[in-house]
């Protein structure tokens, strides 16, 4: 079966996030007003054969542990779907 994945990845929340802080300290410079922070981090999509769903969610999960996200700095959440 096809599968599609939906990988969002982003820096810890107990850690600073410098291109958040750059962003958000230039809002106002292009006129954007009473945006307090902003946290900046990755959106992967994924296309993969697997027997089940259960499958194609370990895989997506190991890919994520293994390479796709730094588990000492990032956190990453998913979303699998049959295609």
């Amino acid at each position: 079966m096809k599968f599609k994945a939906e990988i969002d990845i982003m820096p810890l929340k107990a850690l600073l996030d410098p291109q958040g802080k750059t962003v958000t300290s230039n809002m106002t410079n292009v006129g954007i007003q009473g945006v307090e922070d902003v946290r900046i981090g990755k959106h992967v999509q994924m296309s993969l054969e697997a027997g089940s769903l259960e499958e194609a969610k370990a895989k997506v999960e190991e890919a994520c542990k293994k390479l796709l996200a730094n588990p000492i700095m990032e956190s990453f959440t998913f979303e699998v779907i049959a295609e």
